[in-house]
């Protein structure tokens, strides 16, 4: 239950990645900010995470990258470290990447809230925040 640096491409561009437990034990802690990054139509449909901090990445329709997301960010960073979440695990890279180029400490959550997807494309059966049965909510 350690973060792991992050690894190949993507070393040394962002603090690391943290599996999901972890995440949660530094959030429930106060030592980390959950940002989900996904966008408003995701954290609608698929669910959310109770307490998150939401801060789209890209926004939907049209998937464009969020004008705000460097101040909404900086904002919701408040000065701890930051945990991001998204689908897969994808998006969230580049969402700590460009947090750590604007100076915060910012985790990948692996696997993402839905994980990958199984043999049959479907999602929620392969690791992610939901399987693992962390707190989250669907309206």
């Amino acid at each position: 239950m350690q973060p792991q640096p992050a690894a190949g491409a993507h070393q040394g561009t962002y603090a690391g990645d943290v599996s999901p437990e972890l995440a949660w034990r530094w959030v429930q802690s106060g030592e980390a900010v959950l940002v989900d990054v996904r966008t408003d139509a995701e954290r609608e449909w698929v669910g959310f995470v109770p307490g998150a901090v939401p801060v789209a990445w890209k926004q939907w329709p049209g998937m464009a990258l969020n004008p705000g997301f460097d101040e909404q960010v900086r904002e919701a960073a408040g000065g701890k470290k930051l945990v991001l979440l998204c689908r897969s695990g994808v998006r969230s890279i580049a969402a700590a990447k460009r947090a750590t180029e604007l100076g915060l400490e910012a985790y990948n959550i692996l696997e993402g809230f839905e994980g990958d997807p199984d043999a049959d494309a479907h999602r929620g059966r392969k690791g992610g925040w939901r399987l693992r049965q962390l707190p989250w909510r669907q309206n």
